[in-house]
């Protein structure tokens, strides 16, 4: 790890480290805006372009997919240079990516288009945690990542509502141009002032790419990780793309009540969000998990049965459930980090966002054969897909045990078999 400024007593992070939270939530905010304007643009998109939500789920799944393909390509060199660089070659691609979305004439192209983002999009977070994991101590991650979490907020608070907005009165392609120039704009930030990374580099003994590839991947303590990341992230592509579309035709709420119902969950979690990452240090992050899935399960199931639902209860309901999403993204995160050594980071956290991103891009798909829209705009099956969302939700709770488990006894292990920094509350 790079020599750093010492915090002083009064301050938990340095003006350097809190510059890097906020860098990493910031990028953060333009990848997770581009995945999530989708959901309100799926109303305009069915209508546009006179696709089904077949096709739609397509639109969703070919970016995760290609996001996980070219996440587990950079995994064999993601340790052989510095993160920096790393950060920027793969941001300018989603950037280029998000470009040919917003000129985007025909499904076809914006279908190649999602292609083209996600092959770039799917290392960059990928790349800001292997950063959080070098830069920060273990008992602090939780509130890094209750941080840098505030980006899935403010995209509900700005990026989404505003691109919603821009849809309605300009153009569907309108939001894509937003992040285009929003990227651009922190591109050149990140270029003049973030500092190399490199401190993992002396570190590193491997020297070929497709031999680090393998060694991670076959690694037996990494490889219980993976399988539980893949179930980790089906809820949010599964329930996420039709949300918009449920609100308007099952639910009753009218353009301007959605463009609010976004609002309100955004202020809520970007509240509740820094809180999360102090009580996951705080009470230990399988606790909060735990109680966050608990949360969760009983929202999506209340959620995905409404019928015609006032905008205050859709907005109670909503923000309580998003809150839960919180509540086990940045544990389940802060957990993640601690498992692989330093010099297996970047390629520990590029193949766990493919399959993150594979099984999200599956999902999504597998949601769009479930629901169905029928000429009235409304959408059946539902509430079925709300139950298979909680069914895998279960699951990943016994994962996270055994994970948990695993953890606990690699940390009660002599020294010599211990990582860097595999340190977990139980």
């Amino acid at each position: 790890m790079e020599t750093m400024q010492q915090p002083t007593k009064d301050r938990i992070f340095t003006r350097y480290q809190v510059f890097i939270i906020t860098i990493i939530a910031l990028i953060q905010f333009s990848v997770i805006l581009d995945f999530m304007v989708l959901s309100p643009l799926g109303e305009i998109l069915l209508k546009k372009l006179n696709i089904q939500t077949r096709e739609f789920g397509l639109v969703v799944s070919v970016y995760a997919i290609s996001a996980g393909t070219s996440g587990i390509i950079a995994a064999g060199f993601a340790d052989k240079f510095d993160r920096k660089k790393m950060l920027l070659v793969f941001y300018t691609g989603f950037i280029f990516g998000t470009f040919l979305c917003a000129i985007a004439p025909s499904y076809i192209f914006l279908l190649g288009a999602r292609f083209v983002t996600g092959l770039f999009g799917g290392v960059i977070g990928a790349t800001g945690m292997a950063i959080i994991a070098d830069l920060f101590k273990p008992e602090v991650r939780g509130r890094v990542m209750g941080f840098t979490q505030m980006a899935f907020s403010l995209s509900q608070i700005v990026g989404v509502p505003v691109g919603w907005k821009l849809a309605n009165t300009i153009s569907w392609h309108a939001p894509f141009w937003l992040i285009v120039i929003y990227g651009l704009v922190l591109g050149v930030i990140i270029l003049v002032y973030m500092k190399p990374i490199t401190g993992h580099l002396t570190r590193n003994v491997e020297h070929s790419a497709i031999r680090h590839l393998k060694t991670t991947l076959t690694n037996r303590r990494y490889f219980f990780a993976f399988g539980t990341t893949v179930l980790l992230a089906t809820g949010g592509y599964m329930l996420m793309p039709f949300g918009s579309t449920f609100s308007r035709h099952n639910m009753g709420l009218s353009q301007d009540d959605i463009f609010w119902l976004y609002v309100i969950i955004g202020i809520v979690s970007f509240i509740l969000g820094p809180l999360l990452g102090k009580l996951t240090d705080k009470l230990g992050r399988v606790r909060v998990f735990y109680a966050a899935t608990l949360l969760t399960a009983v929202m999506v199931v209340i959620s995905t049965h409404l019928h015609i639902t006032p905008l205050y209860i859709a907005a109670i309901i909503n923000s309580i459930m998003f809150v839960g999403v919180l509540g086990r993204m940045i544990p389940a995160q802060a957990i993640m980090t601690s498992i692989p050594s330093p010099q297996d980071r970047g390629a520990f956290m590029s193949i766990s966002g493919s399959v993150q991103q594979l099984a999200g891009g599956i999902g999504s798909f597998v949601a769009g054969l479930i629901v169905y829209q029928t000429s009235s705009g409304m959408l059946l099956h539902y509430d079925i897909l709300g139950f298979v969302i909680v069914g895998a939700m279960l699951i990943t709770v016994f994962m996270m045990y055994l994970l948990n488990k695993q953890l606990t006894t690699t940390q009660q292990a002599p020294p010599t078999l211990q990582t860097e920094d595999v340190a977990m509350a139980s």
